[in-house]
C-alpha cells in the first residue's frame, strides 16, 4: 500500500526550501547601516537573524560596496563565517554593481562569489587619502600650534608639511594590512585562483567577466536564477532588514542630527562617501 502524501492534497504544506537574503551596501565603517555605512555593530543582530530563519537552506550576500574600513570589513567577514560553520549552512555571495576593496573581502565570505559581467570586482589594495593645507595656511598668515607627548603623536598633521619617515612609516602599516587581505583571498579562493600575485594584489579593479578568468568569483549570475538553480524553482526567498525600525515619532528623533556639529559630521560623512563610489564611476 503506497503511503498517504498530505502535501500533494494540501500544497501548503509542503516545505519549500528556504534562502535567506542580506543585503550589505554602502561604505564599510561609515556608520550606521541607515546612513548608508556597515559596521559589525550595526550588521550583527541582521546575520544572526539571517543565519536563524526558520528552514534555511543558504544564506545568500547581496553585495554593493566600495570598500572603507579594512578592520570592520574584516570583522564583519569573520561573523559571517563563524556562524556559516556553527550553522552549517553554506554561503552565496552576489556582487552587484560594485565589490571592490572591503566589499571584496565581505564577498570572500562566501563558499561562491558570482557578479554581473560588468560589475566591478577586486582593488585588493590599502589607500590612505587626504590634504595637506601648510601653503595655503602660510599664505593667510595661519600658524599651526600642536603640542603633543610622543615624538610621533602629530605624524601625517594635514596643516604640516609630510615628512618622509612619517610616510615610510604609514606605508609599513599599509604593506602589513595589504598582506593581511591577500592572505584572506588566498585562503578563501585557493586553488580557483588562475593568475600571478601581481596580478591579482595590485590594487586594481577588473570586470566581472574578467573576475570570472582570474578566478576572483566563481561565475556570472543574479542572486534569484543561482539560488533556483541550486535549490530549485520553489525557493523561497526570506529578506532580511538591515535597517532599525522605530515607532513613530521616534523614527524621526532618530534620523535627525542633533545639533550643527552631528549636521556638519553627516556632511562630511556623505561627501566621504560620495568621493568612494565615484572612484569607481558610480
Amino acid at each position: 500500500m503506497t503511503g498517504f502524501d498530505l502535501g500533494r492534497l494540501l500544497p501548503w504544506r509542503r516545505r519549500r526550501p528556504v534562502v535567506a537574503v542580506l543585503r550589505l551596501a554602502g561604505v564599510i565603517g561609515s556608520g550606521s547601516v541607515g546612513r548608508g555605512g556597515l559596521s559589525l555593530k550595526s550588521m550583527a543582530e541582521p546575520l544572526a537573524r539571517a543565519f536563524a530563519t526558520r528552514r534555511v537552506r543558504a544564506v545568500a550576500l547581496a553585495i554593493n560596496s566600495p570598500g572603507g574600513a579594512a578592520v570592520q570589513s574584516a570583522l564583519i567577514f569573520r561573523r559571517i563565517r563563524a556562524m556559516a560553520e556553527e550553522k552549517k549552512l553554506p554561503v552565496y555571495a552576489f556582487i552587484e554593481d560594485v565589490g571592490a576593496s572591503g566589499g571584496y573581502m565581505l564577498a570572500c565570505a562566501g563558499d561562491e562569489i558570482f557578479a554581473d559581467a560588468s560589475s566591478i570586482v577586486g582593488s585588493i589594495g590599502v589607500v590612505s587619502a587626504g590634504f595637506g593645507f601648510q601653503d595655503a595656511m602660510r599664505r593667510l598668515g595661519i600658524e599651526r600650534r600642536i603640542h603633543a607627548e610622543g615624538e610621533r603623536k602629530g605624524m601625517l598633521d594635514p596643516f604640516q608639511a609630510e615628512r618622509p619617515d612619517d610616510v615610510a612609516r604609514l606605508k609599513a602599516i599599509q604593506k602589513d594590512a595589504h598582506a593581511a587581505f591577500a592572505d584572506l583571498v588566498r585562503l578563501r579562493r585557493g586553488d580557483r585562483l588562475k593568475a600571478g600575485e601581481d596580478s591579482l594584489f595590485d590594487g586594481g579593479v577588473v570586470s566581472g567577466r574578467q573576475a570570472v578568468a582570474l578566478g576572483l568569483i566563481d561565475g556570472l549570475g543574479d542572486l534569484r536564477d543561482v539560488m533556483r538553480e541550486r535549490f530549485g524553482d520553489t525557493v523561497r526567498f526570506v529578506q532580511v532588514a538591515t535597517e532599525p525600525r522605530y515607532p513613530w515619532p521616534f523614527s524621526r528623533l532618530v534620523a535627525a542630527p542633533a545639533g550643527a556639529d552631528a549636521m556638519t559630521a553627516s556632511w562630511i560623512a556623505a561627501i566621504e562617501a560620495r568621493a568612494a563610489w565615484a572612484r569607481y564611476g558610480l
